[in-house]
């Protein structure tokens, strides 16, 4: 990334970006914790599938972590249009995916373990995509910056991507339960490793 000609009206694109981004995160967690909160006043309107449950606790997490390190785009120096719209469809596929996680409605006594299984071409395709998108992310923040992350971001994303691409066609329930608390330990781990701190 090259430095800014202009500090003042690079730091007002940035805050223009942020304030879009903001919005949409916003909107993925509000849908996240609404329905979670539904959960928790009706918890017998619909069965609970624990799998089910911790995707959604992986998507919450992510979604505060991708809000954690956009900042670094505060030294991205260049803005175009083709930019602004790759980051705001990154952030619009995460909303997408919170949809998916928790529907609006389900039938009448279904669970969300039948629910989960019947969607997971979906949920585990747009899964997939959003880490390939994640790595497009990163190398726009420029050379040094991915470099940073090391191999393991690399082998990260791939193995999620791989991952993925394995639930979406299977319904084994072994498979999807250790996949969902892998990724989501993984996650955690690595926010605390890479991003506790900004850099």
């Amino acid at each position: 990334m090259q430095e800014a000609a202009d500090p003042a009206s690079h730091a007002n694109l940035y805050i223009h970006v942020r304030i879009l981004m903001g919005m949409v995160v916003g909107l993925g967690l509000t849908h996240l914790l609404r329905h979670v909160a539904r959960l928790v006043e009706r918890p017998n309107a619909h069965r609970i599938y624990g799998v089910h449950l911790v995707w959604a606790a992986f998507m919450f997490v992510y979604l505060l972590h991708f809000w954690w390190w956009e900042f670094s785009l505060s030294r991205q120096a260049h803005w175009n249009f083709s930019l602004y719209l790759y980051i705001t469809l990154y952030a619009l596929l995460l909303y997408l995916l919170c949809a998916l996680v928790f529907p609006e409605s389900l039938p009448e006594g279904g669970g969300y373990r039948e629910y989960y299984y019947g969607r997971r071409r979906w949920f585990f395709g747009l899964l997939a995509l959003m880490f390939v998108v994640d790595a497009g992310d990163t190398l726009i923040k420029g050379t040094a910056y991915a470099q940073q992350l090391g191999t393991e971001y690399w082998v990260r994303n791939g193995a999620y991507v791989a991952g993925s691409l394995v639930a979406a066609t299977t319904r084994n329930p072994r498979f999807h339960g250790a996949f969902a608390v892998v990724a989501l330990l993984y996650e955690l781990g690595w926010i605390w490793r890479r991003y506790e701190i900004l850099m």
